[in-house]
């Protein structure tokens, strides 16, 4: 048995999860040296929702977080998660565009791309893969993991065996709402060992308290790399703690063989930003604690607050159990679709309307028609004629892999947007978020000559947060 390995996500799905990705490259920078010092498998540090973040909050260029963390991590893979045919937005994009981010990305730094769809839709997943590794880089595939009654055994492991068969690198398991649990890790994971040949990365989240469990049953079956956070920017909604798990197999067969004082002075660094976060209100306590309703109802914890917050704004907080019953309803209705973006806010925003007004699907999202028509992907389980016709009538629904129905766009956006032009990047940055994109090109331009932002018109006038 060889060593374990660990990503460290502190520059990425930590904050993510636990203060909505609000940490600045400024932040980053003075510990990325320390952080390459470890001998991580890799830092993610780019991807998901960062990119968004950068430009809707924080006035940065994403791309240049990544040139700038490329260049204080001499030694170590950086890995960014992808949305498969989303990339980083919310809705499919067309071929060309995601293949032209997939190349940038490698271009400015990026190792490993984690290719996942919120459906196991493997369609939705091979032109990024393709382009991967066409560009050089490592592909990993991710199976999703979930539960309902057709996602088994089985289903992952013949979900991973395809994605291995595209070509992919190695196979990623994502737990993102924690539900895996320490003895079905052991099972699924030896399943999946006698049957990929290429490594297998597990990543899960703290938000149901078992993950650190999980973790160590997996790499009892031969994971090959876990996902970790160092300790002051872990648990709760984020991974599982590094120092803990490094600790926990020293002197064992599974020895990661990193230095603890290393990653104690690592953690040292983030300490005062934690406090930061928890003084400024951005880290709520609540988030860093275990929900033991992610278990009872199969929802990631952050699916549940946004539950919270729509029943606030319609005064109905009452309805909250209701709600949390009507979501597996509303998933089994919609083929038992993993809760993950965008299927997490599909079906939740649905559960609500069903809800709030007496009467299921009286009220239907243009989200949830999008879906049931096939926009999205092949949904796991068939949805039922009768819910079809309930949301959509008699709309044809897509058989095709979506992209097919794209045509290319990036001559278009580039076209759009040719008077910001200041990198080749930009185009991307424009096609996944226009507005936001537009806002901060704006911004930056402002900035650049030194324009005072209350001499911008009305329209154009930016907000630097």
């Amino acid at each position: 048995m060889a060593k374990v390995q660990i990503t460290e996500t502190a520059l990425r799905d930590a904050h993510q999860s636990l203060i909505a990705t609000r940490m600045t490259t400024d932040e980053m920078l003075p510990v990325v040296k320390l952080l390459d010092q470890v001998g991580y498998y890799s830092l993610e540090a780019w991807g998901g929702a960062t990119f968004d973040a950068c430009l809707r909050f924080l006035n940065e260029d994403p791309w240049e977080r990544l040139r700038k963390i490329r260049k204080a991590a001499k030694n170590t893979k950086l890995q960014m998660l992808l949305r498969g045919q989303n990339i980083l937005g919310y809705k499919h994009y067309p071929d060309d565009v995601v293949r032209e981010f997939v190349n940038r990305a490698v271009d400015n730094g990026i190792d490993i791309i984690r290719i996942f769809d919120a459906l196991n839709d493997v369609r939705n997943i091979e032109c990024a893969l393709d382009a991967t590794i066409k560009a050089g880089a490592h592909a990993q595939a991710t199976v999703v993991y979930t539960i309902s009654p057709i996602h088994d055994t089985e289903h992952y492991v013949k979900t991973a065996k395809q994605l291995e068969d595209m070509g992919a690198d190695s196979i990623c398991l994502k737990d993102m709402a924690g539900l895996l649990t320490p003895y079905y890790a052991y099972e699924l994971i030896t399943e999946l060992k006698k049957e990929i040949k290429v490594p297998i990365q597990l990543h899960s989240h703290y938000t149901s308290g078992v993950a650190s469990m999980t973790y160590l049953k997996a790499i009892e079956a031969g994971v090959d790399v876990v996902d970790c956070a160092i300790s002051p920017m872990s648990m709760g909604t984020s991974q599982p703690p590094t120092e803990s798990l490094v600790a926990t197999l020293r002197e064992s067969e599974y020895d990661t063989g990193y230095d603890l004082k290393l990653l104690t002075e690592i953690a040292d660094y983030f300490k005062p930003l934690r406090e930061k976060y928890i003084e400024s209100g951005l880290m709520d306590p609540k988030v860093l604690s275990v929900d033991v309703n992610t278990l009872v109802y199969q929802v990631p914890g952050g699916m549940l607050s946004n539950l919270v917050s729509q029943l606030k704004q319609q005064n109905k907080l009452d309805k909250y159990e209701e709600v949390l019953k009507e979501v597996p309803r509303v998933r089994k209705d919609l083929g038992y679709p993993p809760l993950v973006t965008p299927t997490s806010q599909i079906v939740g925003t649905q559960s609500v309307l069903n809800v709030i007004t007496g009467e299921r699907y009286k009220m239907v999202t243009k989200e949830t028609k999008a879906y049931v028509r096939g926009e999205y992907g092949r949904p796991p389980a068939p949805i039922s004629k009768e819910i079809r016709e309930k949301i959509i009538g008699d709309e044809d629904v897509i058989e095709c892999r979506p992209a097919d129905l794209l045509e290319p766009a990036l001559d278009k956006y580039r076209e759009e947007i040719k008077e910001y032009i200041e990198q080749e990047e930009d185009v991307l940055s424009y096609a996944l978020f226009p507005q936001v994109a537009m806002k901060f090109f704006k911004f930056r331009q402002a900035q650049k000559y030194k324009i005072d932002s209350t001499m911008l018109d009305e329209e154009n006038q930016v907000h630097p947060i």
